[in-house]
């Protein structure tokens, strides 16, 4: 009969520390994907808010009252986006410089975006790396087991299947609970990159729109002003 706990309590020093590594591991992807799931919720709500007023203060004429809905949504990325937008481009015209409000304002919105991408992405590189690497930890842990078991059968000096089929049920426990963390990272890692490109193309699409109304309202020239 198959006994868990029994299996455990007789690997050796190695073994344990091997499979502390793979519980680690599967704690870790579970707090990345619960934490990532709750931000993009998180923000797909308050975005859904933000967009809804953010068209009525875009034509308002009043570019610091967007700024300031915008700085009051702190888990919108889209709030973000366009609010860093909104104020580089007021900022462009009251100041002037080489550059106009809108080729100024272009620019900051792709460096934004990047950050805010490598927002979106942030922790999700955990998930890929636990995927890739918990069936080879679980092999480790087995290889380890297994040569443990062969060194008790040598010491002892006994032989047979009797002798090494519980050393090597215990050793295959770890590749099996190496696969057991990998496959939910993996599928983990996959949900949350169809997840991450939802948000990250809306982004895309909403730099374009808000450059397109500034452009159409105010024109590529716009000329600064004091």
């Amino acid at each position: 009969m198959f006994d868990l706990n029994k299996i455990l309590g007789h690997m050796g020093l190695p073994a344990k520390v091997i499979a502390f590594v793979l519980f680690a591991m599967m704690l870790a992807s579970l707090a990345v994907f619960f934490e990532r799931l709750w931000a993009f919720w998180r923000s797909k709500q308050q975005s859904r808010l933000f967009a809804e007023n953010a068209r009525a203060l875009l034509n308002g004429e009043t570019p610091e009252a967007l700024v300031q809905a915008a700085e009051g949504i702190k888990g919108s990325h889209l709030a973000k986006l366009l609010g860093t937008g909104m104020k580089t481009f007021d900022e462009m015209r009251k100041k002037g410089g080489s550059l106009t409000p809108l080729e100024a304002t272009r620019r900051e919105l792709v460096r934004k975006n990047e950050a805010l991408a490598a927002d979106v992405r942030r922790g999700m590189s955990v998930l890929a790396s636990v995927g890739s690497l918990a069936p080879f930890v679980g092999l480790l842990g087995t290889v380890m087991g297994i040569i443990e078991a062969f060194q008790g059968i040598a010491k002892e000096g006994s032989g047979g299947l009797g002798a090494v089929s519980a050393g090597i049920s215990e050793a295959l426990v770890e590749t099996a609970f190496g696969l057991m963390v990998a496959i939910p990272a993996v599928v983990f890692y996959n949900l949350l990159v169809t997840q991450s490109e939802g948000i990250l193309r809306n982004l895309e699409q909403a730099k374009g729109e808000f450059l397109d109304f500034l452009e159409n309202r105010f024109g590529k020239g716009t000329p600064a002003h004091g």
